[in-house]
């Protein structure tokens, strides 16, 4: 009776939460709410008391929709982001309980609502604990033990992200990843019939998933637990756990699209709640009796919690340098002196291109990193990103830091995001700078959830050459820089590379993109890693006592453009100021004054970015930039094309001091 008492108390409540906001979905939490209360009671290992414990069991609601169902559970198990206040705020400003879960809050592991991206971030979550167990597991201290539990929907396994994802962990057999699979045959549109007819199980047993089916997940809750308990003896292969679900059971609605997306209303949630032996008029009630069984469960994750502690002290005392290691890691704190050991170069030192400083920089941090893991969409060789003293992440060899992501970009960026939410790694996914169209929903929610990973883009503009306008990025730079809480980085030459990497790494709750180039560029004499960490800054200055004529302001492989224009003849007769300007969003945090120092009022500005010119009004008066898509070509040819050339710069540099003379040009300052 208890249990048949919790789900139905769930159900309802869930409902009351979406009535009283006029706003939610309550069809999927009332179908879900069987499996969740098995999951929870029986099988989740927690600890609201301590929600940041290293080896709790991590719970991904991929439905994000269907969030009213994990407020409810979560304020069941007493988290203290979830009181009543948040329950019978859901929905509003401001509160704890927004329209999709969040990972701000304690207990939310990750941010989900864009269908299929929980799903994925999961199986970054699930190498995230394989990775940590082969590393640092002991027979006599097994640290990383938890398992990874998925809710997901069909609209979840719809999204390509989902595909993606899940081959990869077929392909690693990661078998403390277990996802349930809410099968109600339902979607906004209407019947699954429309559009969804494939035999899912079968789709995830050709991954080299392990499958099972609840036939009846509104009612055999023992045959969820069985297939639980089944999912968790398999362990050299994920298992999809396939629930035969009613949507909306109990409503005048259930089993239609009508209970998807819109609040039930009072009269139904009457007539439900009388359906299952509820007050019809008490609303957002849980009964004592409800309450205890999720205290209880609680109170058992708290005590496994508190048990993993003093075996962690175990383990530390045992081998302090590893104990020592693991609190740094979760803490998020950078080893000692590490920012202070980046390379630094000279106009000496050759000229490379910013993705071969970026390999250097990698293999420079591998080694006083253990934090760092990553890979590329199979572009290894082109994005530089295997660094030494590694192996591959794979099946048997979950000890490897190289991550092989395969041609999955959408699901790179989402388990990029699952490692960065498990904690204690320093993640990177790394892809041509074009192909990050294929995953700005992952890179969106990277910036939107706080966290700290960072993104390899080489091949950054139509330097890249002959393989056309498809590879050439031309707006991806101002995409990125138009995503909030996101740094993009576009370095010039070593030392920028540096600082860019000095930036990404004292970042606490914001990802980095790091835009590089394939063709090669000189270390510039007056580049610095100090300068790229407030943004943007003087490269080379003007004449000693003499105002500037123009500033041109360049980021990138167009910086030693900008330096070259200003050897031009045509500029002889002109002060020009070289304005490096590798990161937007570090220079947007720096005092005013410092701000008007680089950019002195009334002095035109010219910028100069093989991109879009959209957003450079904001520091310019006039551009130099790429309004089209590119061209097939050599890049020198496609260089005279468009006009990035020194000469080109500099007669545009000319004319705009030209169409300034005499005058001030207009004040690009603002008052906020």
């Amino acid at each position: 009776m208890s249990d048949e008492l919790c789900i139905n108390s769930i159900r309802v409540f869930a409902a009351d939460m979406v009535q009283r906001a006029n706003s939610g979905h309550p069809g999927a939490p009332i179908g879900m709410a069987p499996m969740a209360h098995v999951l929870w009671t029986r099988f989740l290992r927690h600890s609201p008391s301590n929600p940041e414990w290293y080896n709790r069991d991590r719970f991904v609601l991929s439905n994000g929709h269907a969030c009213a169902l994990l407020y409810t559970l979560l304020h069941l198990s007493g988290y203290k982001d979830f009181p009543f206040e948040q329950i019978e705020n859901f929905r509003q400003v401001d509160s704890n309980t927004p329209g999709h879960p969040e990972n701000h809050f304690g207990g939310v592991e990750v941010t989900t609502g864009p269908l299929g991206q929980g799903i994925a971030n999961a199986v970054g979550l699930a190498m995230a604990q394989e990775h940590l167990a082969a590393t640092y597991n002991r027979e006599e201290a097994p640290l990383f033990g938890n398992f990874t539990y998925v809710l997901c929907g069909d609209g979840c396994l719809m999204e390509g992200i989902s595909a993606e994802a899940a081959s990869l962990a077929g392909h690693l057999g990661l078998g403390r990843l277990i996802v349930l699979y809410d099968d109600n045959e339902i979607s906004i549109d209407g019947s699954t019939s429309l559009a969804f007819t494939e035999d899912v199980p079968a789709r995830f047993a050709a991954y080299g998933w392990h499958t099972v089916t609840v036939a009846d997940g509104d009612n055999d809750l023992e045959g969820i637990e069985a297939a639980i308990n089944e999912a968790r003896a398999v362990t050299d292969k994920p298992t999809l756990i396939s629930v035969k679900t009613t949507i909306g059971k109990g409503s005048v609605l259930e089993g239609t699209s009508k209970c998807h997306g819109s609040p039930l209303g009072d009269e139904d949630i009457r007539n439900l709640k009388t359906k299952f032996g509820l007050d019809p008029e008490k609303k957002l009630f849980l009964d004592d009796a409800v309450k205890k069984v999720y205290a209880d469960a609680a109170a058992r994750g708290d005590e496994a919690a508190t048990q993993w502690n003093a075996l962690f002290e175990k383990y530390a005392a045992a081998d302090p340098e590893k104990g020592k290691e693991l609190t740094r890691r979760f803490s998020g704190a950078l080893p000692d002196g590490i920012i202070e050991s980046l390379p630094r170069f000279t106009p000496q030192d050759g000229v490379k291109a910013t993705r071969q400083h970026s390999e250097t920089l990698l293999n420079a941090l591998a080694p006083q990193l253990p934090d760092l893991i990553g890979g590329s969409a199979d572009l290894a060789p082109s994005n530089l990103t295997i660094f030494k003293g590694s192996s591959d992440f794979q099946k048997g060899n979950y000890v490897g830091k190289i991550l092989r992501f395969g041609v999955r970009e959408h699901a790179m960026g989402a388990i990029v995001n699952g490692f960065a939410a498990y904690g204690g790694f320093l993640p990177f996914g790394a892809t041509f700078l074009n192909f990050l169209g294929y995953m700005q929903g992952a890179v969106t929610l990277t910036a939107l959830s706080g966290l700290k990973a960072f993104f390899i883009m080489t091949h950054d503009s139509i330097g890249l050459g002959e393989d056309g306008p498809t590879h050439q990025p031309v707006e991806k730079v101002m995409e990125s820089r138009a995503t909030p809480n996101l740094l993009t980085l576009r370095p010039a030459d070593g030392n920028e590379t540096s600082g860019a990497y000095a930036a990404m790494l004292l970042q606490k709750n914001r990802p980095s993109l790091l835009s590089l180039t394939r063709q090669k560029l000189p270390n510039l004499e007056g580049s610095s890693i100090e300068g790229t960490l407030r943004g943007a800054y003087v490269v080379q200055r003007e004449a000693d006592g003499k105002a500037a004529d123009i500033v041109i302001a360049a980021t990138g492989s167009e910086v030693s453009l900008a330096v070259d224009a200003t050897k031009e003849a045509t500029m002889a007769d002109l002060n020009v100021r070289v304005v490096s300007m590798p990161c937007w969003e570090l220079f947007e945090e720096q005092e005013a004054e410092y701000r008007a120092s680089v950019f002195p009022s009334g002095v035109p500005v010219l910028s100069v970015e093989m991109g879009v010119t959209m957003g450079w009004e904001r520091y310019s008066h006039a551009s130099v930039g790429i309004n089209r898509f590119g061209a097939s070509g050599p890049a020198p040819q496609l260089f005279e094309k468009f006009g990035f050339t020194s000469q080109n710069v500099a007669e545009k540099a000319k004319t705009l001091v030209a169409f300034y003379k005499g005058k001030r040009a207009p004040a690009l300052d603002r008052p906020f």
